[in-house]
């Protein structure tokens, strides 16, 4: 793979789990995983992959801004045992969060069964569920 797509990837990444809300924050979470590029660099990353700062100043991927609204107004709990992860939401919106999550197709989620205020979704690991239950968080602006 190309440097670009790898460094590329790795933003993906830390957008999804991190709270970064400045390219110098951006450049530093790449340095710690071992890319060494520029401001400028990741500028223009930023601009080819549509990344896009959320009111409160946080970057977020473009296809994560429907899921980040749905979250942040319809979620109201999560928690997580094992390698599963619990999401209490308003009544009535089970289904559509869960559809958003879906849509976004995040790699640590096997798959997910949605009820009228509750969802249960499945990972591989504890680790993975810890990671989807902390990107949950950071969508509700607790993280």
């Amino acid at each position: 793979m190309k440097k670009r797509t790898l460094r590329q990837e790795a933003i993906r990444g830390i957008v999804r789990r991190e709270r970064v809300k400045t390219q110098r924050d951006l450049v530093a979470h790449l340095k710690k995983e071992g890319f060494v590029c520029t401001q400028a660099t990741v500028s223009r990353d930023i601009a080819i992959m549509g990344l896009k700062k959320l009111p409160e100043g946080a970057y977020v991927l473009a296809e994560d801004i429907h899921l980040q609204r749905m979250i942040a107004e319809l979620v109201e709990t999560v928690v997580r045992s094992h390698q599963l992860v619990l999401v209490k939401t308003t009544a009535g919106g089970g289904q559509g969060v869960a559809a958003a999550l879906d849509a976004a197709n995040l790699d640590d989620i096997l798959g997910s069964i949605a009820g009228d205020d509750t969802i249960l979704i499945v990972t591989d690991s504890e680790q993975a569920a810890e990671k989807v239950k902390a990107g949950i968080e950071k969508f509700r602006g607790e993280h």
